[in-house]
């Protein structure tokens, strides 16, 4: 007994992805005015479970809250 698989149309070589320069210029046209910098931090786990739990509670994002606790601290220059 032999068993029939059949596949999709292969992909066109003729399309292409989307190039970097219009994902570049995407994100240039986002509502951020000023350019962002990455900032690593290492906290310990608990703190970090700490401040997860609270930001889902309240259906935040930690990114969101450390930032307005940043610009609270250090003013929005």
């Amino acid at each position: 007994m032999s068993k029939k698989v059949s596949f999709g149309a292969r992909p066109s070589t003729t399309a292409k992805p989307p190039a970097a320069d219009a994902w570049v210029a995407e994100r240039a046209a986002s509502p951020v005015s000023a350019p962002m910098k990455r900032l690593t931090l290492d906290i310990p786990a608990d703190l970090h479970r700490a401040i997860k739990t609270a930001c889902a509670s309240r259906g935040t994002k930690i990114v969101d809250e450390l930032r307005e606790l940043l610009v609270q601290k250090y003013g929005n220059p």
